[in-house]
């Protein structure tokens, strides 16, 4: 997914010329290769500045930008910014003031580019970025975000989603022409690109940019559409079908092919990318395919032992809880988990055993609390389990000392 370019240059989108300007050179000079050697991260930031800069900087790109989107200026993006680290259509005066910050105020070759300019842009780049010939450009992918509950997750489900994006338009059925004829581009010649040559003392410089006329196509549109401004696409609405498989976890994704926003005059459409997102639980917390559910049960329970329902993500179940069971105890309910995403099978339902108690009480059942607590049985010194325990230690403690 291409980023937003104005986030790219950290401008608004109202940001004026000189503003995207000045963001532009601030990170060309930041993200420089020669200043991060052997730095990807750097080089890709690099590519993303001067991609963004070339769109925006140009009033008709911004345009088709702001209305579309990068389907908008599908070739320049797709063309990237060309060379060994991107340039594409830049404006070279504000490379070189940036390398000239650089590299000293003007340090040249015989009053030539700055040192680093040469093995920067591989003498012209573009070596490899030809315009397009054929007619659409591919469209973008969208990201959506899908909220699950955990039942959802549990067992899989298909949503149907509601989503705007970019749509063929109907009225020129996506040519982007009232009568769907184009011609070859008069700019670039049917080529898709233009090349700008300047002399230096080392030889002539070549640079291969996208046309900025035909968008990189090599044909423009006759007689354009009214309703979609030449583009085939606008803004619309259409529902789609999501199966979501089981044991998805936050942070999964789905590719949906040919779902995304549709190519600018009949282009491929992209992806549809859905995002999951699962949502907390009021009763169960996940641990991978298990889920994990608190229950608090009264001293009597405990001591006693009981049956009760307990709630799981497919309805309530019987549970036997053994006398004597001790706080912080954990049962497994089998197969009452979360269905595995690769294979058969579900995990369990485990469930922590807490005692309960009570913030108040009545005096008659203070009194009777007093009572039990008289008892031997219900004093830790007093349990068969301590004295056993104690003679334990006492032994090890003969043995060891």
């Amino acid at each position: 997914m291409k980023k937003d370019y104005y986030e790219v240059l950290g401008v608004s989108r109202s940001a004026s010329k000189d503003e995207i300007k000045k963001a532009y050179r601030q990170l060309a000079l930041q993200y420089h290769p020669d200043k991060n050697p052997d730095n990807k991260d750097a080089e890709e930031h690099f590519k993303e500045v001067n991609e963004a800069y070339e769109v925006l900087s140009n009033d008709d790109k911004r345009r088709r930008y702001d209305q579309f989107g990068h389907a908008g200026v599908g070739s320049s993006a797709a063309s990237g910014a060309g060379g060994a680290y991107g340039g594409g259509a830049t404006d070279f005066n504000d490379i070189f003031s940036a390398f000239n910050d650089m590299f000293g105020g003007g340090r040249t070759r015989g009053g030539g580019a700055p040192f680093g300019f040469e093995e920067v842009f591989g003498g012209g780049g573009g070596a490899g970025r030809r315009g397009r010939t054929s007619v659409g450009i591919p469209g973008t992918d969208l990201k959506i975000r899908l909220k699950l509950t955990l039942e959802e997750i549990a067992k899989g489900v298909e949503k149907t989603l509601k989503i705007k994006k970019q749509i063929v338009c109907k009225e020129c059925n996506g040519s982007g022409s009232k009568t769907g004829a184009t011609e070859p581009c008069q700019t670039c010649h049917g080529s898709g690109e233009v090349r700008q040559a300047s002399k230096t003392m080392f030889g002539q410089f070549v640079n291969i940019t996208a046309c900025p006329t035909c968008g990189g196509e090599g044909r423009v549109v006759k007689d354009r559409c009214t309703a979609c401004y030449g583009e085939g696409i606008k803004q619309g609405e259409v529902t789609v079908k999501v199966a979501v498989p089981a044991g998805v976890q936050d942070g999964n994704y789905l590719t949906l092919r040919g779902q995304g926003n549709a190519g600018p005059r009949g282009g491929a459409p992209g992806d549809l990318i859905v995002v999951i997102e699962e949502k907390p639980h009021e009763l169960f917390r996940r641990e991978g395919n298990d889920v994990i559910y608190e229950l608090a049960l009264s001293y009597p329970d405990l001591v006693l032992g009981t049956k009760i329902d307990v709630p799981t993500l497919d309805g309530a179940v019987k549970l036997t809880i053994p006398p004597a069971t001790q706080p912080e105890t954990m049962l497994r309910i089998p197969g009452q988990g979360i269905g595995h995403l690769r294979g058969s099978g579900k995990g369990d339902q485990l469930v922590r055993v807490n005692v309960y108690v009570p913030k108040d009480l009545a005096h008659h059942e203070k009194e009777l609390l007093k009572e039990l607590k008289k008892t031997s049985v219900f004093s830790p010194s007093g349990s068969n389990n301590d004295k056993e325990e104690k003679s334990f230690f006492e032994k090890a403690r003969d043995i060891f000392s």
